[in-house]
């Protein structure tokens, strides 16, 4: 016999945990139907006949929330056979809350306590028996990171299913009990026993989705809204918060009953690290170091040697497989010293005749292209001579030790083996292997950056986070609920918009989904990695500027927004459990990291190979001499890609990189952001230390800030738009919201060139003036303007 077995909890519980463990690899990933809240079904382990559903994590079955109702329709209208209440042992009260609500729906329930080796370690009890009947349903303690009784809960769920009822065992007071009574009587007698005393409860609540669906009759209405009116009045208080307080104070009793706690009154480990962590003052200077540091160790301390390798090796001319043998550092100098010398030497006779005694000449630095000049005399030049007469060639990487050829060179060696035409070598060898290859390349930094950030976000440390950015986005028009979405969005920003579902408040959301996508997600990570390694050396600033530049935008634009109609009113107020800090098993992280990464893996075997493809094309072939042929690489200003770029570059020109390949990556950005690394590594050549050297000749550090900026806080990829359309519903919102990333990502761009070229002694007076205006615009939306009163009126056709 089939079970469907419904997986219930509050949000972070350790719920997905669970059912990782529960399914493992017999996972299925969709949407529950008309909606974007995920769903997640998967077989048991060792039970192919038992489908866990793991619903949405919430904290009651009212619907304020999407996930609350996608919850409670599920529960109320598919009636799982039973249902595997999660809840956090060290957070007992407000975990059951949620499992008092389950008990009245008369599914079969059974209650998972989980966490319970963090519940040990503090020295506290919980008298598991005793809890059991007290719920008056089947209770088992694990511990989901471990994997200790995951399948007992399991088991017991299925035996619940087969052979148990649950029967709520808690009751409220009088005057509430005597209206449940009589609803139950007037209204809901029909229905199956175990279902009536959900919906009598429900409907004492006044809960509007219950009321529509049974279809009451005024008269009817009138009389059980008389009881309700008593209870009200009796108790001093309305309906829903009667019930509220009454499950609270039953809770009370259960904890009292079941609970002991071992240092009462005194501070866990968790409220100790909390109190520095999210302190008022210290809280965002920690959080500031701690970004800092991941991403300095993602992309220079472990990520760059990394992404070095895989550019220059994996993806270029190949590396040692055991390390290099020899002194091919040595040599390598030895030989260039005395090249640059030797040419050096023929650049100054051909100038000035035959030196005397010493010459001059210009050295270039590989990595930073800097020229400087040096002093030699005759005797250096005779010995130079003698020193690559010796030497012959240019000493080989491959000559000192075990050599492994780059996938440029075994492609090349193979095409040319099979006497492949030239169209088919520089389309598979300049465009596949170039550009998917370069964006390949910074797949290592990535995956650091996804293990570091899942590690924090699994030991509790992100939910922390959110609690003290709510203090923060407060002040600027916007809820804590809004930095939950922006979290999620540093994976990717579809599931970030997608979690703005979130939000109660309907302005707030839209404001939200038009922000999220500020902060830099993983498909922008090779391109901040190319930018901070072409211009800036790979400085870590760089990179974590990124991240800060997305929450700057988001404020500012939290401020600005809230004080136009469209978006005015207070924010919605943020409830948020801060789980106790725990050690993340390797396995979980590890998953976390995979995911993100095999995600980002994909789409670059998909979207950006045929980017690339189109890019390639329309970069090699074009109108020349009257006709439509392939080009050299000279030649690429005839290209069809150059002639849209040319026609499009002068948009971006006011903000200091009005050349048609920056204008061109910024446009294939809007497929997948990863393209902008793709496409700069076909027009820049190869992906390689060239590419890096043609950006870093091609920017300066003011111009390549600015196109940094503007590629990080303009419109999202295609996917993320479709997400902002899907969750906006409304095609003229989402117009919008496009409108305001691409403007607002202008104007920041603007402003950092026209005043980065002040600093630098190369401003533009029209351009500064421009400048100077839009910052005067910003500061008076930001300081001097005063916030609108909230009010109905209908904006760009939709009311709000």
């Amino acid at each position: 016999m089939s079970l469907k077995i419904a997986l219930a909890g509050n949000p972070n519980s350790g719920k997905t945990t669970l059912f990782n463990a529960l399914t493992g690899s017999n996972q299925f990933v969709g949407n529950w139907p008309g909606v974007t809240v995920e769903k997640k079904e998967g077989k048991l382990k060792k039970h192919s006949e038992v489908t866990i559903v793991d619903l949405p994590g919430i904290y009651s079955l009212s619907p304020y929330t999407l996930e609350e109702v996608v919850a409670r329709n599920y529960l109320i209208g598919e009636r799982p056979d039973a249902i595997l209440n999660i809840i956090d042992g060290t957070n007992l009260e407000r975990n059951l809350y949620l499992t008092t609500q389950l008990t009245e729906l008369g599914i079969p329930v059974v209650v998972a306590v989980n966490m319970m080796d963090i519940v040990k370690k503090q020295g506290d009890q919980i008298n598991i028996n005793e809890l059991s009947k007290q719920l008056g349903c089947k209770v088992v303690e694990i511990s989901a990171l471990k994997g200790d009784g995951v399948l007992k809960a399991a088991e017991e769920a299925m035996y619940a299913a087969k052979n148990a009822k649950t029967i709520p065992l808690h009751t409220f007071s009088g005057p509430v009990e005597h209206a449940i009574a009589h609803i139950e009587e007037a209204v809901v007698h029909n229905m199956p026993e175990e279902q009536q005393r959900w919906y009598a409860i429900k409907i004492f609540e006044r809960d509007d989705k219950v009321l529509s669906k049974m279809n009451i009759s005024s008269d009817l209405k009138n009389h059980i809204e008389n009881d309700i009116k008593s209870a009200e009045k009796e108790l001093d208080d309305d309906a829903e918060s009667i019930i509220t307080n009454e499950r609270y104070v039953y809770i009370a009793e259960v904890i009292k009953a079941c609970y002991k706690k071992k240092n009462a009154g005194s501070l866990t480990t968790s409220d100790k690290i909390d109190k520095i962590v999210t302190n008022r003052f210290l809280g965002l200077p920690i959080f500031a170091l701690i970004m800092y540091l991941v991403y300095w160790v993602a992309m220079v301390g472990v990520g760059a040697p990394a992404t070095d390798w895989a550019n220059d090796g994996l993806f270029g001319d190949g590396f040692h497989l055991l390390g290099m043998d020899g002194g091919y550092a040595e040599d390598s100098e030895k030989y260039a010293d005395a090249a640059a010398i030797v040419d050096g030497y023929d650049v100054y006779v051909e100038e000035n005749g035959e030196p005397t005694d010493k010459f001059t000449y210009e050295v270039e630095d590989e990595e930073t292209l800097e020229i400087t000049e040096e002093e030699a005399s005759v005797e250096d030049y005779k010995e130079a001579l003698k020193t690559i007469e010796e030497m012959g060639d240019e000493p080989d990487p491959a000559d000192y030790g075990t050599w492994v050829p780059g996938v440029p060179v075994v492609v090349e060696k193979a095409l040319d083996k099979a006497n492949a035409a030239e169209w088919l070598k520089g389309l598979i060898l300049d465009g596949i292997v170039a550009g998917v290859g370069a964006v390949l390349g910074f797949v290592p930094q990535m995956l650091v950056l996804f293990f570091m950030l899942a590690f924090l976000e699994a030991c509790g440390y992100m939910a922390r986070i959110a609690f003290v950015l709510d203090r923060v986005f407060r002040k600027f028009g916007l809820s804590g609920k809004s930095f939950i979405p922006m979290l999620v969005g540093v994976g990717c920003g579809v599931p970030g918009v997608m979690a703005s579902r979130t939000i109660e408040n309907e302005r707030d959301r839209r404001m939200t989904i038009m922000t999220t996508t500020f902060i830099p997600c993983g498909a922008k990570v090779p391109f901040i990695a190319m930018i901070a390694g072409a211009i800036f050396g790979g400085d870590a600033w760089v990179s974590t500027s990124a991240y800060f530049i997305g929450m700057g935008a988001i404020v500012i634009s939290g401020i600005i927004l809230k004080k136009t109609r469209m978006f005015s009113g207070d924010p919605a107020p943020f409830v948020m459990e801060l789980p106790a800090y725990h050690l993340p098993t390797l396995p979980n992280v590890l998953r976390s990291m995979w995911e993100r990464g095999w995600s980002f893996i994909k789409k670059a075997g998909t979207i950006i190979l045929l980017s690339t493809i189109i890019v390639w094309f329309t970069s090699r072939f074009g109108f020349k001499d009257d006709s439509f042929k392939m080009l050299a690489e000279e030649e690429l200003e005839y290209s069809i890609l150059a002639k849209i770029g040319n026609a499009i570059a002068w948009i971006f020109t006011p903000l200091g990189w009005g050349n048609w390949q920056a204008a061109v990556a910024s446009f294939t950005g809007l497929v997948a952001k990863e393209n902008i690394v793709g496409t700069m590594g076909i027009l820049y050549g190869g992906g390689d230390q060239t590419t890096w050297q043609a950006l870093a000749a091609k920017f300066t550090e003011i111009t390549g800030f600015s196109f940094l900026v503007f590629n990080l806080l303009c419109a999202p990829c295609f996917a993320a738009i479709g997400a902002i359309k899907r969750e906006m519903n409304n095609v003229k919102w989402t117009i919008f919201a496009i409108a305001y990333q691409c403007g607002f990502a202008y104007v920041i761009a603007f402003m950092i060139n026209q005043f980065g070229g002040l600093a630098t002694g190369k401003a533009n007076a029209v351009g500064l003036v421009f400048a100077f205006a839009a910052l005067l615009v910003i500061l008076y939306m930001l300081f001097f303007k005063k916030y609108k009163e909230a009010d109905k009126l209908t904006v760009l056709g939709d009311a709000t």
